[in-house]
């Protein structure tokens, strides 16, 4: 089998050194079973073998803080920029330098202090159903909160990481005080108070309880790809919107990885984390997840991910998802937004 480009280089320096670190310690909350393939290929390109600690996103952070210098890890990979940066704020991460990440990552997946990057993106859509709402209605973020679209709108919590997230990204390009004046606009057009998860909206969005919501495309991909009959009916009755097409892009968020600061083996968690940038991994992330690779010209393999198409992605830093949410979980409060 021929290697791509970055995995061949990452197999030819990694040779010396399988002898002397042969295990990887990873925290991980990811949880896809084609992310088998993320672990074994690894194995096989460096013979260093990976140990995994498996949990949720913030009782692995939590666990990093309580480890301290003690903790065995040498790599944390998460979900939501909200929370790398979370992560960075406590001292977990260290900063590294890779030529390989630094020549395969577009600069916005890249912090600026080397410490976290992204390695896959998801889009924060906008849902609409078909029968009661125009498309044409609701192109951008600002258009949920028009007073057209009173009584129409569902969405989770404005707690959750994936809303404080975009709210972050909606500061850094309107400042403040629109953002806020966008967020007051939402919770007045609330068709219900915000609950459950990005599927629930979704499927809210079809029953006819809500006109619009916001989601990770991903959920909506994994109902896209279902054979269920119920799942079809959602599909059929609701439609997507990628906002902001004639503004700055659709938000993106990412899965993404660090350096642990205590790393035992640092140079091979530099390896995963090259790795991570390598195609196979890429294609392994969108067939894992519904999440588009974040490399240039990595393939695209998950076939109704593709069928959605191409659209401008947000390319705002990754690290300002994060700095913001202090400031964007204000917001929500003042407004009401729970």
């Amino acid at each position: 089998m021929r290697l791509a480009p970055a995995l061949a280089l990452i197999a030819a320096v990694s040779a010396p050194a399988a002898a002397q670190e042969t295990t990887l310690n990873l925290y991980s909350s990811r949880h896809y079973q084609t992310d088998e393939a993320l672990y074994s290929k690894f194995t096989k390109v460096t013979g260093i073998k990976l140990n995994r600690i498996e949990a949720g996103e913030d009782p692995l952070i939590e666990r990093l803080r309580n480890e301290g210098a003690s903790s065995p890890a040498d790599v944390l990979i998460t979900v939501d920029a909200g929370r790398l940066w979370r992560a960075e704020q406590a001292g977990l991460f260290q900063p590294i330098e890779s030529k390989v990440l630094a020549a395969r990552l577009p600069d916005h997946m890249r912090t600026p202090n080397n410490q976290w990057f992204g390695f896959s993106a998801r889009a924060r859509i906008i849902v609409y159903n078909k029968a009661a709402v125009k498309a044409a209605d609701v192109q951008n973020y600002e258009d949920l909160a028009d007073p057209k679209m009173k009584g129409k709108v569902c969405t989770r919590s404005g707690s959750h990481v994936y809303n404080l997230s975009l709210m972050s990204a909606l500061i850094a390009h309107w400042g403040e005080a629109k953002a806020e004046q966008w967020a007051r606009g939402m919770v007045a057009n609330f068709a219900r108070a915000p609950k459950g998860g990005d599927t629930d909206q979704i499927r809210a969005v079809a029953a006819g309880e809500c006109g619009v919501a916001i989601s990770n495309s991903y959920y909506y991909v994994r109902l896209l790809a279902s054979d269920k009959p119920e799942d079809r009916k959602v599909i059929e009755s609701t439609g997507i919107i990628w906002p902001n097409q004639k503004s700055f892009g659709t938000h993106m968020n990412v899965s993404g990885a660090g350096v642990v600061r205590h790393a035992k083996h640092r140079d091979a968690a530099i390896k995963y984390l090259e790795y991570l940038a390598s195609d196979e991994a890429q294609s392994y992330f969108a067939e894992g997840n519904n999440e588009w690779p974040v490399v240039k010209g990595a393939p695209l393999n998950n076939k109704a991910l593709a069928s959605l198409g191409t659209f401008k992605m947000d390319t705002l830093n990754i690290s300002a998802l994060g700095k913001n949410q202090p400031v964007a979980q204000k917001i929500f409060d003042r407004v009401g937004y729970k």
